[in-house]
């Protein structure tokens, strides 16, 4: 599987019979994988269908995915319902026979609330499991449609990402060189400032400045960092779900990139610390889009 991104749209119609739908489902960044399900009225399992196609195909985002269902007016047929029509004529016939009102008009009565219903079909009933496993498949072509989105962001993503981690190795390698000259600078320094006191140039002293040269060694931050380097390039040209463990690693590179700024003793050295932790925070920005 190659990198997938969070974020993406698709949409899908279906049909059948009087009924017709609409499936949008939408993505966006999320830390774990919440599905939201939006549906009509009748078809409540169609929720845990959602919910279980969700999860057999990602495993991040947020997911909103909502169903619009309609059916043909013509579907079902008009009735009168004459219990509910006896009943307003027995109430207006009081004061038709006082003459407060006049004989109540058909067009009138049929526009009261209840006269004219549209009754279902007979086989609506018998014909429900069959629509309902019609929109289903729908859910599931559009839960594909956006599983192809997510991937074509990821697609996208790759490269930038993969940009940004050449970008730290060259830094890396920048730092090694300086880091080299540093180590040899801040022990010669040190003994120069205890020379200048051969009362106090014992072996003590002697051991403080190889400590301080030891200290003033990046060697093993450049190194981890280099690590890294191969670790993310791995994830991002592997075939599973990277997002949390390149999270996971941009906090390893920034670990050691706030490290090697502390040990900085020289301009040159925490230009490049400082430069590679803008490139990180920059890689880290990315790697939240990543699933």
């Amino acid at each position: 599987m190659a990198l997938s991104g969070m974020t993406g749209f698709a949409r899908c119609d279906g049909a059948l019979g009087a009924w017709t739908w609409s499936v949008e489902a939408r993505s966006v960044n999320g830390r774990n994988l919440e599905t939201r399900f939006r549906g009509p009225p009748g078809f409540d399992s169609l929720e845990r269908l959602a919910r279980e196609a969700a999860q057999a195909r990602f495993q991040r985002g947020q997911l909103t995915i909502g169903l619009q269902a309609r059916r043909s007016d013509s579907a079902g047929a008009v009735r009168i319902n004459v219990d509910q029509l006896e009943r307003y004529l027995d109430l207006a016939e009081r004061y038709v026979r006082q003459g407060r009102a006049g004989p109540p008009a058909m067009d009138g009565l049929y526009a009261l609330r209840g006269v004219v219903e549209a009754a279902d079909d007979t086989d609506d009933a018998e014909a429900r499991p069959e629509i309902e496993a019609a929109m289903a498949r729908t859910l599931a072509d559009a839960m594909d449609a956006l599983k192809t989105a997510r991937l074509e962001e990821g697609t996208a993503l790759t490269p930038v990402l993969g940009g940004q981690v050449d970008r730290i190795e060259a830094l890396i390698v920048q730092a090694e060189t300086e880091a080299g000259a540093q180590t040899a600078a801040v022990r010669d320094r040190r003994l120069a400032e205890l020379l200048e006191d051969r009362t106090n140039l014992d072996a003590l002293v002697v051991q403080e400045a190889a400590v301080l040269a030891a200290k003033a060694d990046v060697r093993e931050e450049l190194d981890r960092l280099t690590s890294h380097v191969a670790a993310a390039r791995a994830l991002i040209a592997g075939d599973a779900a990277a997002g949390r463990r390149l999270d996971f690693l941009s906090q390893e590179f920034m670990r050691e990139a706030n490290t090697l700024c502390s040990k900085s003793a020289t301009i040159a050295l925490t230009t490049i610390g400082l430069e590679l932790k803008a490139v990180i925070d920059q890689f880290r920005e990315q790697v939240a889009n990543v699933e």
